[in-house]
């Protein structure tokens, strides 16, 4: 079951009230969702996208309760002016992104996100989309892959693993996430220490494929022009590139004059979260508010 990371601390940092307009750019599970429409009645609208159907679909049934204050659909968040214009929304009063892959989309091993789950080399948040890990990992050149291992993955072993996965799909393509792991294993000689060796290998396709740190920038680009004067944005965010994003378009938004930042550094989960929840560790969640 997806837990939403920080949910007390994002509630109290948005300060949502009855009748605020709020976009949950995320959808997940919709467990963040739940407790701005909660915060938000009598009165409020919720707005929610997600890239994913099926957490659409999710979100829907768990808001069921609260059936006329929300509008959900498909759609990625770089979207979000578009999605407004739809629904004839021009400002918001709050924005919540929750960035990077949900507890449902790991543990669904046709999906093809997990190393553990043995699934097709897939990755991508939305089905429709025509790209998938499969078709990078065997179309790519071996430059291609050795950089984006490198940028996307800050692993070390860059361009071992890159070299490994050519020679291997000379012989035969790389069809699942087994496969691929296998690859990476041998080319870097195994597990050391509690990280799989193929984990931010697996990091730096997944956000190739659905190029997220692009609709990372987007998204941050067009946002602050939508929020009300005092409106509040938050952004979760799971490692080091999407923080730093954050962070810069943040220093930027303050140094013009747009933004206050109301988390000088970002904000992390609790221990006793961490305990409950071992994969809200790496969260930090930034948020500004509209001046």
């Amino acid at each position: 079951m997806h837990q939403p990371v920080m949910l007390d601390e994002v509630m109290s940092l948005l300060d949502l009230k009855p009748g605020d307009t709020v976009l949950d750019a995320t959808l997940g599970g919709g467990g963040h969702s739940l407790e701005i429409l909660r915060r938000i009645m009598p009165g409020g609208m919720l707005l929610g996208c997600d890239s994913d159907p099926a957490a659409v679909d999710r979100a829907r049934e768990n808001l069921r309760d609260f059936k006329g204050s929300f509008k959900l659909e498909k759609g990625n968040f770089r979207h979000l002016g578009e999605m407004l214009d739809r629904n004839k929304v021009e400002m918001l009063d709050a924005a919540l992104f929750d960035i990077g892959i949900s507890s449902y989309q790991m543990d669904e091993a046709p999906r093809g996100f997990s190393i553990k789950n043995p699934g097709p080399l897939d990755m991508r948040m939305d089905p429709d989309q025509k790209v998938s890990a499969k078709d990078l990992v065997n179309r790519l050149r071996e430059e291609e892959l050795s950089d984006i291992i490198k940028d996307l993955g800050e692993e070390r072993f860059y361009r071992r693993i890159a070299r490994a996965i050519v020679e291997r799909r000379r012989e035969k393509k790389i069809e699942t996430t087994e496969d691929l792991a296998s690859v990476i294993s041998r080319a870097v000689g195994g597990r050391r220490g509690k990280l799989d060796p193929a984990t931010r290998t697996f990091q730096a396709i997944r956000i190739a494929v659905n190029d997220e740190l692009g609709a990372l920038r987007d998204a941050l680009e067009r946002i602050v022009a939508r929020l009300n004067t005092g409106g509040r944005v938050a952004v979760v965010s799971f490692h080091s590139l999407e923080d730093r994003i954050v962070k810069n378009k943040f220093k930027e938004y303050s140094a013009g004059g747009l933004v206050r930042i109301l988390t000088k550094k970002p904000v992390r989960p609790t221990d006793g979260e961490v305990a409950a929840n071992p994969r809200s560790r790496s969260g930090r969640l930034r948020v500004a508010e509209r001046i």
